[in-house]
């Protein structure tokens, strides 16, 4: 399976209304860099970003009462 989205890129310019120029990386270099901003997404800093070291601690199991 294929990630829905990558990224993050550095959006260079609007292209009319609806379209932008992005900064691609080396990865993606052979990619046309402009794309309709339907399929642009605002990208958010998590903690994970900030931290890649830090161990996560895993999610508890849910009890379930039969």
């Amino acid at each position: 399976m294929r990630d829905s989205f990558v990224g993050s890129f550095t959006i260079i310019k609007l292209i009319g209304k609806n379209a932008v120029e992005v900064k691609l990386t080396e990865e993606f270099s052979r990619n046309h860099p402009v794309f309709p901003v339907s399929l642009v997404k605002p990208y958010f800093h998590t903690e994970d970003d900030k931290f890649p070291s830090r161990k996560k601690n895993p999610t508890p199991p849910e009890i379930v009462e039969v």
